[in-house]
């Protein structure tokens, strides 16, 4: 009796213990049920398929680790975690609501750390998760989240960690960010659409340890961090910052600053204080100036990466190494010597090298003369060490002699040929009319004679002289040396796999943008004049019109090593930048996007069939549509013959002539533009193939049903109000044509004019009854069988 009795009392002590657990009291019935209308929101994802009425989520039967884990205290959830496929999900179906997922979420009270990563979620990144005061953690990569990081964030005020990665979230980092979240530890919107420059408030951060914002298009210079005293992790590659070095603290342990416009030289002296440093990568930037060696002693460092750049000196085999190094990359730089012993195979640490593309006495790959890297050095005026001076400064006085004297000789010739054409310039002008930009002769073989009894194509050449810009020309190397302050890296707007980009001011004060074209190999100038022919033709109001060009000579052989393409500078911004990424106020109004939508089309249009041969698969992007001072849109960006770009299909087979990769470069634009029209209707940053697919989806919903509510619940709410049915209707129904997964079925760009100019007149018509005091719609005056017959 007395050993029943104990073990009874054991019995009761267990439970009693069990009960006093967190986590294993079953949880509320209202959780339970909210969990499961999270299930059905979501669309009963695969990792939630062991979810029951029956499950004991605070028991561990909600948790099937990784990807699914509900966490009690008590009987209430406090961390929930669903994740998706790693390679992420398609998006949810049209029906599904955010604003609905996370009312059903804030019934969890208590809720403290939220993962809905790789799910499929889309819509606008909900201000309501501020009903859930008490988060601490919120990772919401991987979805298709857009629009701005709503200000309701700002009142989570326990808020630790936030993860956006991986969305399609846009505007800018807003600035209560650093004021507003006094906990906030982690910061990650790495590959979104954010723009505009980094907050400086984020420099008060008190407990900021991570800051991730690679991949986006935020530009200008990184604000002061050295105030923030736990930061450990900046990764901010991948977008258009610089040129200044940031100013960070000592204890930082990792840097990303790759692919960004970063310039000058690297601050030796404070890197070398950073002792935690375990990760530098400055690669793919702008930067000069001497590598700073020391830093490869830096005690934990274990990556480093100053590929691409303009890094100069004379490595030396004593050079010490940190003992944590594994990977150092210094390839693509303008590096001689030899590289340093520890960093050869059998060396003092196990690390891969990278160094190529340098002077290197012994590195791998293929590497320059040593001349190169010393010429290279002194033409982005980098100051040659000592030794290597030396060794120039032998000649120097003959070289200087012989330049002198040449200088005077072409001075003087090109003195004596200004004034005799000058002369005869004048006393022709009073006999003939102004010489035609392509010189008739040779037009004669290059055009069918049909073509000039066309008057859609000749008229654009008859209206060349109202375009407002100069006269193409031949420009000399020492004008535009003048014009960027010798290729300064200020006047550098950009650079790709081509070449450069820069802003130049002419004598006559005209700016202008002048790209620098990389020659693989030297050729004669002939050899380039068919390009320059085409690219001389490259003038009409809707593009950013060719002004000039000019070679650089190889002063031995008289072959091109250089060739710098001018064109007229358009100062008001693209097109995103006054939708998408517009802020109130500055948001162009509906007939304005059209407007602008009209002038795209008819710059594809001249450059389909407004010279020959066409130019087809652009690759058009509404970022590189610019705007000039009176909203007239302009393509910036277009396939330039001379640089060869293949045109792209996006599904399309190989073509097997000439005509028929004509008719698909022609339909492949047309799809481009259809994009272009999606983001003007939405208001929305459309970055990626994938974006475009659920955008589309989305249109179709809207346009599904004659449902005047549903239509507008896609459109920019910026011009919601102001644009009449009619007018939408016929922008959303072109924008679908273009959008046609077949190219065969995508319309003309003559019949996209069409609809867009009916969409003008009937937005013009419905506003003046508007100002008359008559606020109905405007009835079409054509039927929708004509507007889309042709």
């Amino acid at each position: 009796m007395a050993t029943n009795a104990c073990h009874l009392t054991a019995f009761i002590f267990f439970f009693f213990f069990l009960a006093l657990l967190p986590g294993t009291t079953p949880l509320q019935a209202s959780q339970t049920w909210t969990l499961l209308k999270v299930q059905q929101l979501l669309n009963h994802p695969p990792v939630l398929s062991h979810w029951r009425r029956t499950t004991d989520f605070c028991g561990g039967g909600g948790t099937l680790a990784p990807t699914a884990s509900v966490i009690c205290y008590g009987d209430t959830v406090t961390q929930l975690h669903i994740a998706g496929a790693a390679q992420g999900a398609p998006p949810l179906p049209l029906n599904f609501s955010i604003g609905a997922l996370v009312t059903t979420l804030s019934r969890l009270p208590d809720l403290k750390v939220l993962t809905l990563s790789g799910l499929g979620l889309w819509g606008p990144l909900p201000g309501k998760l501020e009903r859930l005061a008490g988060l601490e953690i919120v990772n919401m990569s991987g979805n298709y989240l857009y629009g701005p990081i709503p200000r309701g964030l700002s009142r989570l005020r326990s808020l630790q960690t936030l993860i956006l990665d991986d969305n399609m979230i846009g505007g800018e980092v807003p600035g209560w960010i650093g004021t507003a979240l006094p906990s906030l530890a982690v910061l990650s919107l790495r590959n979104n659409s954010l723009g505009g420059t980094v907050p400086g408030s984020l420099g008060s951060a008190p407990s900021l340890r991570s800051l991730v914002l690679a991949s986006n298009n935020i530009s200008g210079n990184l604000p002061d961090l050295r105030g923030l005293a736990n930061l450990q992790v900046l990764d901010v590659g991948g977008n258009a910052l610089g040129p200044a070095f940031p100013r960070l603290g000592r204890k930082v342990a990792s840097v990303v600053l790759s692919r960004n416009r970063f310039g000058g030289g690297l601050p030796a002296a404070e890197l070398s204080s950073f002792y935690l440093l375990e990760r530098l990568d400055v690669s793919r930037n702008s930067f000069v100036g001497p590598f700073p060696p020391a830093l490869l002693s830096l005690p934990n460092l274990r990556y480093l990466s100053i590929a691409g750049n303009r890094f100069t000196g004379t490595l030396s085999d004593k050079v010490p190494c940190g003992d944590n190094l594994q990977l150092v990359d210094l390839s693509s730089n303008l590096l001689s010597g030899s590289a340093p012993g520890c960093l050869r195979p059998g060396g003092k640490t196990a690390t891969v090298v990278l160094s190529s593309e340098n002077c290197l006495d012994k590195g791998d790959g293929s590497q320059h003369p040593s001349p190169f890297c010393q010429n290279q050095a002194l033409a982005v005026g980098i100051a040659v060490p000592h030794k290597e001076r030396k060794e120039i400064g032998r000649h120097a006085g003959f070289i200087a002699g012989i330049v002198m004297a040449v200088l005077v000789a072409v001075s003087l010739v090109g003195a004596m040929a200004f004034l005799a054409v000058r002369k005869m310039t004048m006393e022709g002008a009073k006999t003939r009319p102004s010489a035609p930009l392509v010189d008739e002769r040779s037009s004669s073989s290059a055009y069918p004679s049909k073509l000039f009894a066309d008057a859609r194509y000749i008229s654009q050449t008859v209206k060349l002289g109202a375009l407002g810009v100069p006269p193409y020309r031949s420009f000399s190397l020492v004008e535009l040396e003048a014009a960027t302050n010798n290729f300064a890296n200020s006047c550098l707007l950009g650079q790709d796999s081509y070449g450069e980009m820069y802003l130049g001011k002419l004598g006559n004060g005209v700016p202008v943008t002048i790209r620098s074209l990389k020659v693989k190999r030297n050729q004669s100038s002939q050899s380039f004049n068919r390009h320059i022919e085409t690219i001389s033709r490259l003038r009409h109001r809707h593009l950013v019109s060719a002004l000039g060009h000019c070679f650089e000579y190889d002063l031995d052989d008289s072959t091109v090593t250089q060739l710098y393409l001018v064109f007229e500078y358009v100062n008001k911004g693209n097109l995103r930048s006054r939708i998408s990424q517009g802020t109130e106020g500055r948001k162009l109004s509906w007939g304005q996007r059209i407007s602008a939508a009209i002038g795209v089309a008819k710059g594809i249009q001249f450059l389909h069939g407004g010279i020959i041969p066409g130019l087809f698969g652009n690759n058009l992007r509404i970022n590189n549509i610019l705007l000039d001072q009176n909203h007239v849109a302009k393509i910036g960006s277009y396939n330039i013959p001379i640089l060869g770009e293949a045109t792209k299909s996006e599904g399309g087979a190989g073509s097997k002539n000439q005509t028929d990769s004509t008719k698909l470069g022609d339909k492949v634009d047309l799809f481009d533009f259809g994009v272009i029209l999606l983001e003007l209707v939405s208001g929305k940053p459309i970055t990626s193939i994938y974006e475009v697919e659920i955008m589309k989806e989305l249109l179709l919903w809207a346009m599904a049903e004659e449902d005047r509510a549903r239509r507008r619940s896609f459109v920019d709410p910026a011009v919601n109000k102001t644009c009449s049915e009619e007018s939408l209707r016929t922008v959303m129904e072109i924008c679908l044509r273009c959008l046609a997964k077949e190219a065969v079925h995508r319309p003309s760009v003559e019949d996209v004019l069409w609809n867009l100019q009916f969409a003008t007149q009937v937005q013009d018509d419905w506003e003046g009854e508007i100002r008359s005091g008559d606020g109905s719609p405007v009835s079409s005056r054509a039927t929708r069988s004509s507007r889309f017959s042709r």
